[in-house]
């Protein structure tokens, strides 16, 4: 549930001022990895590295000429693979998520002329325009069909013309954005002839209407189309599209185009072949089709099997000139990289030991080498290893007195990086450096040149573990009153997510921050925590994971409740003020703690919460509790409305009517239950708010006043 753990990016949007992600936008290396681009005072500049030369290559003359009318602010750029022309995207709005739809436009570098694409297309309608291998056709998708620009003659084609509001091309459905990340549906052939692109035929799933009451006299419904739990999914399929002829050949990809999901596709380089991934509906068996365009013929060059669940690919890395690809996989009991060759017949281990890869880096081919993220040792953290293609023991890279989390953006050759290193008490610092000595580009803008610079914080996050009655050592991180006394006894907010898509306890900057507390909790006297439990995605391997596989609402709940009862043994806890507070799959955990543990916690707030797991999407629940189709009793287990009658503290509940992602008949579901077991609660509704709950003037303000208020009033700040 890619938005399911909203709370934690609008919490990175107010720590660090960004929109909606940790790091800067990601670097756009030129091919040689020498220097990189970016937008800078409306023009598009190049930086040569190590002297950070800079150099114009779209000037805001020829951007903001006054014959040039339509661009607005830039949002992204494509440099074409000539280097002759630039593909610049404006004008962008919302598509659920992310503003993947807008206006393009190609500078010419030759001809100094700016020319839009697809301009008799409506206004911000047009999605993933990119060019041709030449630069000289552009492709995108408008109204869910694909066209194809000719840059020299200047005339456009239709690719597809079938496309309706449910009859999508090159682009997805509801639930494919949501789940699998997918939005980009469409990839050029290598020879530029062809064009490979899902179709998602979502004409028979059935929509969920949202009420609006308030935007006009009479109430009004809003669709989404949404395959809830034991529903149908789409049906998906993909089909290889002549850019000449604009016929499309579908790809003979055997078994249900139903009952199974194409999450992941792209073309094998320098060939006329196309690579994809297909998991079933329980998605445990992934299968990995290696396809001949021309026919559409497949073969099934790899299979893998889970007792639980296999996550999506990141995607395929190709070396030894296409014959290999780089595959992440679980199959040992821990996340490693693998080299397997395309007919699938051989297999190399290439990162060796009890330890997960929690990302590649970079494939530096030419060295033999592979560099990645991982943490043998600590969980929380993130440091940059590498190792031999051919397999062997990780190199820490990452120089081990920097303790915490630090990602890198290296550059194509290998030579150069941008380093980002963080923690719980220093703020996103960044440098450039040369990855092949280790030194940075100069001592002035080192990271520890700026830390030199800072003041540590007087009253620091703790980490810690705590192992419970079941003999689970769990991870936490705690921030303690300022002025703190350990005679004295505090109260202490648990801050939960619980669920597979986000951990809570990391050594980043903003751990230990309550962004939605209308104040200062550490001046107000309440110790803040929060535990990981088994099931968050924490490098620590397959078992820990996936332990949660059918439990959601019972494993990952026992795991908090007894973590907090061991911690209310601590001297300076009181038992008597312990709440808990999360959104989405958080609220969630909120809820089922504040039922099935009413002992121990004391005051709640839900936002957002999945109270019925038979209500969410199919992709999603289905994944980690098991097909409905067989047995629906793991989801009455783990569903909060199932303890509902147990309520004994007291309960804020808060959703967004608007919420399109989980849906707010969850409320109203709980609501009824609460009230038949006559159960005193609070509720706090937000019309037409999605599942950010930020839209609308003074929301996000009345949101924290709101959380604020009901905390202190019912868990008391302060030492006694």
């Amino acid at each position: 549930m890619n938005f399911k753990h909203i709370f934690f990016k609008l919490a990175l949007v107010l720590v660090l001022g960004l929109f909606g992600k940790a790091n800067a936008q990601d670097i756009k290396w030129a091919k040689d990895g020498n220097s990189y681009y970016e937008v800078s005072q409306g023009e598009i500049v190049s930086i040569s590295l190590p002297l950070n030369e800079r150099k114009t290559i779209v000037s805001r003359n020829l951007l903001y000429s006054s014959g040039n009318t339509g661009l607005g602010e830039i949002k992204s750029f494509e440099i074409s693979e000539d280097g002759t022309k630039v593909l610049l995207y404006t004008n962008s709005k919302k598509v659920w998520r992310y503003e993947t739809r807008g206006d393009y436009f190609v500078a010419d570098l030759k001809t100094n002329q700016l020319t839009q694409v697809g301009k008799d297309k409506p206004a911000s309608s047009l999605m993933f325009a990119k060019f041709s291998p030449d630069g000289n056709k552009v492709a995108y998708v408008s109204k869910h069909n694909l066209y194809v620009d000719d840059l020299t003659s200047k005339t456009s084609k239709a690719l597809t013309t079938d496309g309706t509001e449910r009859l999508i091309n090159g682009t997805f459905d509801w639930v494919y954005e949501e789940e699998f990340d997918c939005r980009d549906g469409f990839r050029w052939s290598p020879d530029g002839q062809s064009i490979a692109y899902w179709q998602i035929d979502a004409t028979k799933i059935k929509n969920f209407l949202m009420i609006d009451n308030t935007d006009s006299i009479y109430s009004f419904t809003i669709p989404v189309e949404y395959p809830k739990v034991g529903e149908n999914p789409s049906s998906c399929k993909v089909g290889i599209v002549n850019i000449a002829s604009a016929k499309t050949n579908w790809l003979e990809v055997p078994g249900d185009q139903i009952q199974n999901y194409i999450p992941r596709m792209d073309w094998i380089p320098s060939s006329n072949e196309v690579i994809l991934q297909q998991l079933n509906r329980e998605q445990n068996v992934s299968k990995l089709f290696v396809a001949d365009a021309s026919s559409g013929q497949v073969k099934n060059i790899y299979t893998e099997t889970d007792k639980a669940w296999i996550d999506v690919a990141k995607g395929w890395d190709w070396i030894n000139d296409g014959k290999e690809f780089i595959w992440m996989s679980e199959s040992d009991g821990w996340r490693h990289l693998y080299r397997i060759s395309k007919d699938g017949k051989k297999h190399t281990l290439i990162t060796q030991g009890n330890y997960d890869v929690i990302e590649k880096s970079l494939i530096d081919e030419k060295n033999g080498q592979i560099y990645f993220i991982a943490s043998p040792t600590n969980a929380t953290q993130k440091y940059l290893f590498k190792t031999k293609l051919s397999g062997g023991k990780a190199e820490m890279v990452t120089p081990s007195i920097l303790k915490g989390t630090h990602s890198y953006e290296i550059s194509p050759n290998g030579v150069f990086a941008r380093h980002t290193y963080q923690s719980a008490s220093v703020p996103p610092i960044t440098e450039w450096m040369k990855l092949t000595t280790l030194n940075p580009l100069t001592m002035e803008g080192s990271v520890t040149n700026q830390l030199g610079r800072m003041r540590p914080p007087k009253n620091k996050v703790e980490f810690f573990k705590v192992t419970t009655e079941d003999g689970i050592e769990l991870d936490g991180w705690m921030k303690k009153p300022d002025n703190f006394d350990q005679t004295k006894k505090y109260p202490v907010v648990f801050y939960v997510y619980g669920e597979p898509a986000s951990q809570t306890v990391t050594d980043t900057y903003g751990a230990g921050r309550n962004w939605l507390y209308a104040g200062d909790m550490p001046k107000d006297g309440y110790i803040y925590i929060s535990v990981e439990n088994r099931g968050a995605p924490a490098p620590k391997g397959r078992e820990w994971r996936k332990s949660v596989f059918q439990k959601i609402g019972t494993l990952n709940i026992r795991d908090q409740a007894m973590a907090a009862k061991k911690i209310m043994e601590w001297p300076f806890v009181d038992k008597n003020r312990v709440a808990v507070w999360g959104w989405s799959g958080g609220g969630s955990s909120t809820l089922n703690l504040m039922f099935q543990y009413p002992e121990i916690y004391k005051t709640g707030i839900a936002i957002a919460a999945v109270g019925n797991q038979l209500t969410y999407d199919n992709v999603y629940q289905e994944r980690y509790m098991g097909s409905p189709l067989k047995t629906k009793e793991a989801y009455v287990k783990g569903s909060p409305i199932t303890y509902a009658k147990n309520l004994q503290g007291k309960l804020l509940y808060i959703h967004g009517t608007g919420d399109d992602n989980v849906h707010y008949q969850n409320a109203e579901m709980l609501i009824n239950e609460l009230i038949k077991n006559r159960k005193v609660f609070q509720l706090m509704s937000y019309p037409n708010r999605t599942h950010s709950i930020n839209e609308g003037e003074g929301t996000s303000e009345h949101l924290a006043l709101t959380y604020t208020e009901f905390l202190q009033r019912n868990c008391p700040p302060g030492g006694k």
